[in-house]
């Protein structure tokens, strides 16, 4: 039960995550240049602040070396101190104390002036709120030996500077805080008679700070490289260069995708405006990592965290986007099935990855600590702005790229020169290209699907883990801060031996004492034409400074300037929004004769990845040999069709192969229609009324249909709608049944009045049965006992790591003879599943002949499974979805709709239904017309017809219920095989009868409830078809609705050319 619990709580916090990872691309996706506004906006203002933060810090200190504060204590027995750490017992009970240090380069009268502003002029805190309560050293921060007067702490020199010690009471939080806050007030101070190194470079010019920044990096890299130990320089070493490989990896692999530098370029802001917004985030709640922790870190950040979330939602946008030419598809569309597809995965790896850098941030490791911080908060910030601000850079890419297409600028030859591309490549950059990029680039999308990012996911995550493991157990300090203060210098031990005197002479002498030292801030007389940068450079970045102040600060100015950007962004959304609508093409007149003659103006066809745009072909009145046409056939826009069907009718083109010689589907349609029609004895198709223009040929090829010479148009019905499962449902119906639609619709109507169908799942697994061969029983047994017991969870592994959907479930072990049958039980998805279980099978055999090396596969589908068979283990056990549907209709409304009564249901039903089957030795008929009903909505929905053998096995009960008032009415129907992916589902009708349903493609959330879904609404509808089909018996209104609805008026015959109307 709990696990059951654990379980539902998943999947609804799953559903959540989709949801709202869902509604966010949505906004960007709509609304592409808005987002990208807003982020950059957004990114602008971080990089302000933590410009303004930085200018603050120790990165611009004009010391080489940065020393750290150093920690030391002393109990109430000890006549010295020593190196912190300290025991908890005196942690808890001890005097803390900061000392703060400040040395002055000036001897004379501004020294004692200086002096007197620090002790009495500088005031904590800042809050107005707190105005009354202001705190200088002398009055409230320093630490009093006696009755309100301060520890006297010795100055000394050293080279020429005066060191000035002062020393803070920090015992408690708030003393602490107030400690920090006149020690940061100090540091600033403004620049006067005496100026910190901190703010000596106020005037230098605004990017003089990059200058600074790299000069205290670089030296404070080599001070840490003399020191380091040489495992934690190769540490740093390696992450640099994997950091430098990992850069170079994402540009050639999105250079593999089609895309230069724009995708890349725009990965990586990605990531440093996510870095920005981190380095904020840990600011704003108080963790500090240091810059030269920083300067350290970042490799291993862009290694952990890396590129492979962006590179995977890209990979399947490209994918998604060759499905269906450019010129014809709702890009929107297209990515928000990417962002379905791969956001639940990219969540979950996210997740985990921040719940190891957690344990890290929890660590007692200085450095570390502040590392795994800042990398938990950046992933976060990395996914949000992946599902926003980069979604909507991939919207603007494909949209750009479809007006292009649309407005004729595409090169032909673009995908000539990406093929030709590494031909032309030397060896070596050959051989870098290809170990830098990512192998499954060409890969199909199902294949794609299954590798995206396994390895990769796994190896990041390794990776993590032992980066944290190296630094808890201290295999190397990376991150370790460098130098402390020396308390052994002889200034400061003559201050700590002051300090610990006056403290024995006051009345907290029995307290412990903990100090700690603070290095020195250095205060000097400001020199005048100091600056890090040539006169050269600086005075032109003054100009154009003084520019800046005068005119883009100007308030009238800056107001217009705001304006104009607005108004700017809003013509450029407008233009966007035009530019992507579709050209409104002029019409060109037309007779009522030919409505068919007038070809599409933007008609793309896509032949293995590469689009051809259809144009017509040449004139038909001259036709040229054989060999003159064999010469053109690379070329075949300029063959006419009469020469097409000359070079097939000649044996020089295979007449299956049209699509990929003529690469224009249609084209190749109609040529071996004509083909087709010559050849055969009426020779009437070629002008036929089989439609033949405006299909998608190019969803068909490869995949539904071979030697194509049309399509059958099928009159689609809508029956309802009905109520399942609390929904409204509508029920597509393709048929040529006349009454059909009409029953199932009177048989929804009375089912709504009853309060509608209730319907449940009871099993899921499609199923394959191979046939196996031994030579005697004696193996057959063998092999049966072990697949039953030990050998069961290792075929179970082997299966399901063919395919991320397909999930082993049972497995069934028949024996005839020494021939062994091995039924196989399978979760697919939202797909049928025949392909991927088939696939599984496979594997799983190869690993069973390795344990049984005497075993032969006769077939890997053996008749055990069964497929378009009816038999009667698919009625017991179970085949595709196993679903039951019922409803309770009341007596009146029996009677009002149905036009019978519940008694004369029950009984037709039982006579029927029931003894007439039995009678007739069926297996799984025991009903009226499910397979009517059924094979209507799988014609429509993109189904397998020919799956309606077993897939409509059904028993109908009717019962009294409600003391014989009311009819009760289920359907068990445990074989319904269907999918919502792959198959004929790709085809745009059926896959716009599948979108109208709720169930299009996979599931975001919960892989296999579409496709659940629509068996759930397959049961219910033949359940109302069921009901309509007996009332009409009972009563005796069959022959007369079929004779209203199934005949029609004698017509005359049709004018040649196509039943689809323009």
């Amino acid at each position: 039960m709990p696990l059951a619990r654990s379980t539902t709580a998943f999947k609804s916090s799953s559903a959540l995550v989709g949801k709202g990872v869902h509604r966010a691309a949505m906004v960007s996706i709509r609304n592409p240049i808005e987002m990208f506004v807003a982020v950059l906006i957004l990114a602008s203002f971080s990089y302000f602040t933590l410009y303004n933060l930085a200018r603050t810090s120790d990165i611009f200190s004009g010391t080489s070396t940065r020393l750290y504060p150093a920690t030391v204590h002393a109990s109430a027995n000890d006549n010295g101190f020593s190196l912190y750490p300290a025991s908890d017992e005196i942690t808890k009970n001890a005097v803390k104390i900061h000392i703060k240090q400040l040395a002055v380069n000036d001897k004379g009268e501004a020294l004692d002036r200086f002096q007197s502003m620090i002790e009495n002029q500088v005031f904590v805190p800042d809050e107005p709120a707190l105005s009354n309560n202001k705190f200088s050293y002398a009055h409230g921060l320093c630490y009093q030996t006696e009755e309100n007067q301060c520890a006297a702490l010795p100055s000394w020199e050293n080279d020429d500077q005066v060191v000035l010690s002062y020393a803070i009471d920090a015992t408690g939080s708030i003393r602490r805080e107030l400690a920090r806050q006149w020690a940061h007030k100090v540091d600033s101070l403004p620049p006067g008679e005496l100026v910190s190194q901190a703010n000596q470079q106020e005037g230098e010019n605004l990017l003089a700070w990059l200058f600074i920044i790299t000069r205290n990096v670089v030296f404070r890299l080599k001070e840490l490289i003399d020191m380091a130990d040489n495992v934690d320089i190769f540490v740093i070493l390696a992450g640099y260069i994997m950091m430098i490989i990992t850069f170079v990896s994402l540009f050639v692999n999105m250079r593999r995708m089609g895309s230069r530098y724009s995708l890349a370029s725009a990965v990586t802001v990605n990531g440093f405006f996510s870095f920005m917004l981190a380095l904020l985030t840990v600011h704003a709640i108080g963790v500090q990592p240091s810059p030269v922790v920083l300067a350290e870190a970042i490799p291993f950040l862009v290694v952990t965290i890396g590129f492979e979330r962006p590179y995977k939602l890209t990979k399947r946008v490209f994918e998604f986007s060759k499905e269906t030419p450019l010129t014809r598809q709702d890009v929107r569309e297209t990515i928000i099935r990417a962002v379905d597809t791969v956001a639940l995965p990219i969540a979950r790896d996210c997740v985990i990855e921040i719940s190891v850098l957690a344990l890290g941030a929890k660590s007692a490791i200085a450095g570390l600590r502040e590392f795994c911080f800042l990398s938990a908060i950046l992933l976060a910030y990395d996914v949000v702005l992946l599902f926003t601000w980069y979604t909507a850079v991939l919207t603007l890419k494909l949209e750009l790229t479809r007006i292009r297409e649309i407005s004729g600028n595409t090169s032909s030859n673009k995908s000539n020169k990406k093929s030709q591309a590494p031909s032309n490549m030397s060896y070596v950059r050959r051989a870098v290209v290809k170990a830098l990029s990512d192998d499954s680039s060409n890969a199909t999308p199902r294949d794609s699907q299954k590798s995206d990012g396994s390895f990769i996911g796994r190896l990041k995550l390794l990776m993590i883990v032992a980066f944290v493991a190296m630094h808890i157990f201290e295999f190397c300090t990376a991150f370790q801060s460098g130098p402390q203060v020396d308390v052994t210098q002889p200034g400061i031990a003559s201050v700590l031996s002051s300090l610990l005197e006056q403290h024995r002479a006051s009345a907290q002498a029995s307290l412990p004492l903990i100090v700690e030292v603070f290095p020195a801030v250095v205060f000097h007389v400001p020199s005048a034409n100091k600056s890090l940068v040539p006169e050269s450079i600086t005075r032109p970045l003054e100009a154009l400074s003084e520019i800046y102040a005068v005119y883009i600060q100007h308030p009238v100015i800056s107001q217009w300037l705001a304006i104009g950007l607005f108004v700017s962004l809003f013509l450029n959304t407008y233009l966007f929004n035009v530019a992507k609508q579709p050209k409104q093409l002029p019409t060109e007149q037309r007779t009522d004769k030919q409505p068919q003659q007038q070809a599409p103006a933007a008609a793309v066809t896509t032949v293995t990845k590469k689009a051809v745009v259809s144009t017509p072909p040449p004139s038909t009145d001259v036709v040229r040999s054989v060999d003159e046409c064999l010469a053109l056939i690379k070329t075949p826009e300029a063959l006419n069709d009469e020469e097409v069907i000359q070079l097939v009718q000649n044996g020089k083109v295979a007449s299956y192969a049209l699509e990929k010689t003529l690469g224009d589907f249609e084209r190749a349609v109609s040529v071996r229609r004509a083909l087709i029609s010559r050849a055969s004895v009426t020779k009437t198709l070629e002008h036929s009324l089989l439609p033949l223009k405006d299909y998608h040929y190019d969803k068909v090829f490869g995949a539904c249909c071979e030697n194509v010479i049309g399509y059958m148009p099928l009159p689609l019905g809508i029956a309802g709608p009905m109520k399942i499962d609390g929904i409204d449902t509508v029920i597509p119906m393709a048929t040529t049944e006349g009454c059909l639609v009409a029953s199932a619709s009177r048989g929804c109507k009375a089912i709504n009045n009853g309060g509608g169908a209730t319907t449940i799942v009871t099993a899921d697994g499609m199923t394959r049965g191979p046939c196996l061969s031994f030579p005697n029983i004696t193996s057959a047994g063998e092999c049966k006992r072990w697949i039953e017991q030990e050998g069961n969870s290792i075929l179970t592994e082997a299966f399901n790591s063919t395919s991320r959907f397909a999930r082993l479930r049972k497995l069934k072990v028949a024996l005839a003879g020494k021939l062994m049958f091995v039924r196989f039980t399978t979760t697919t998805g939202d797909a049928m599943g025949m392909n991927m279980i088939s696939k599984g099978c496979e594997k799983a055999l190869s690993v069973l002949g390795e344990h049984f090396p005497d075993m032969q596969i006769v077939s890997l589908s053996g008749n055990y499974c069964t497929d378009k068979k009816p038999a009667a283990i698919n009625w017991i056990e179970g085949r595709g979805k196993s679903v039951v549907a019922e409803a309770v209709i009341p007596g009146h409304v029996v009677e009002k709709v149905l036009k019978t009564t519940v008694a004369a249901l029950v009984e037709l039903n039982v006579d029927k239904n029931l003894v007439g089957s039995a009678m007739a030795g069926s297996v799984g008929g025991f009903n009226a017309q499910a397979a009517n009903i059924l094979t209507a909505i799988y014609l429509a929905a993109g189904q397998d017809p020919a799956q309606n053998v077993e897939s409509s096995q059904c028993m109908t009960l009717m019962s009294a219920v409600n003391d014989g008032k009311d009819l009760h009415i289920s359907c068990t129907m445990p074989c319904i095989e269907v999918g919502t992916v792959g198959g004929g589902t790709t085809l745009p009708p059926q896959q716009a009868v599948l979108e109208m349903l709720g169930v299009r493609g996979p599931h975001p959330t919960n892989p296999g409830d579409n496709a659940r879904r629509l068996a759930r609404i397959i049961c219910a509808a033949v359940m109302a078809g069921e009901l309509s089909l007996c009332a009409a018996l009972a009563a005796g209104h069959l022959v007369r609705a079929h004779m209203a609805h199934n005949r029609a008026t004698a017509v005359p015959a049709p004018i040649p050319g196509s039943c689809i109307k323009s």
